[in-house]
């Protein structure tokens, strides 16, 4: 059978995970707002970087959390 790329089961079992790292990721969204806001008010444009770093990754995490659970289950 070589490589099973086409895991059905995994892709549905992480679906719930997948909504609440979506609503995790909305959160993200208003923190990048916010992070950039300040990042344009303040003059040296350093001390909010880690705000919008954490804002991408909690974007970037309903595509994270469902690759996960499709490599981790096998075919």
């Amino acid at each position: 059978m070589g490589d099973c790329h086409c895991r059905p089961l995994a892709f549905l079992l992480g679906l719930p995970f997948a909504f609440l790292s979506l609503i995790l990721s909305l959160i993200g969204v208003i923190v990048w707002i916010i992070g950039s806001v300040l990042s344009c008010l303040c003059p040296c444009c350093f001390c909010c970087a880690w705000l919008l770093d954490t804002a991408v990754d909690l974007i970037k995490l309903p595509i994270n959390i469902i690759k996960w659970f499709i490599d981790l289950i096998p075919c």
